[in-house]
């Protein structure tokens, strides 16, 4: 496990992340980190390649935090940077393809069929981390947003459901638990 790179990514994310020019703030590392956490629990079940899982996680949002003007294609150019990075750290050239390929396809409303193990662990990861992250969907609809209460309420269980359904069918049954808990909480 090359956690020199992985020590090394979990800082240039949150270096980036401190920027002002990043427009989701802080909390967006805090879901980056929960991607990661995410994804290496489904490397270790799906018997997918950790390392990369992982690096692949660290990186999957890379773009959108470094400039938001590349958000909409941010898994695009996303795989781009990675390959520059991974490349800077002396990575080898067949795993940073593999984590290129998990960057551009971890976008679950961008239909792109997962084709490894390893990209279905981090979209997945990505999907199930909004579960992690309530206080920030919430932010975005009260702050951000500015929706009243009921509005909110149905923004983020809306999100969440969506989040929920992009997941395999497999990491649905692994995540059941834990979506119906959280969806709990939005029922008065």
């Amino acid at each position: 496990m090359r956690n020199d790179i992985i020590e090394y990514l979990q800082k240039e994310v949150y270096r980036r992340c401190k920027q002002p020019t990043n427009k989701f703030g802080m909390g967006c590392y805090y879901r980056v980190e929960s991607v990661a956490k995410n994804a290496e629990l489904l490397a270790e079940k799906y018997g997918a390649d950790k390392e990369v899982v992982i690096i692949a996680a660290w990186l999957h949002d890379i773009a959108s935090i470094t400039d938001y003007s590349m958000y909409e294609e941010h898994h695009v150019y996303g795989a781009t940077i990675a390959k520059e990075i991974l490349n800077e750290l002396n990575y080898e050239d067949e795993k940073t393809e593999l984590v290129q390929k998990c960057v551009f396809n971890h976008r679950g409303s961008v239909n792109l069929e997962k084709l490894s193990k390893e990209e279905l662990c981090v979209a997945d990861a990505d999907a199930i981390s909004h579960f992690d992250s309530v206080p920030s969907l919430l932010y975005l609809a009260y702050v951000e947003r500015k929706m009243n209460i009921e509005e909110g309420v149905q923004f983020v269980k809306s999100k969440l459901e969506r989040s929920y359904n992009k997941l395999s069918d497999e990491s649905k049954e692994f995540y059941r638990e834990k979506y119906e808990h959280v969806m709990a909480g939005f029922h008065g």
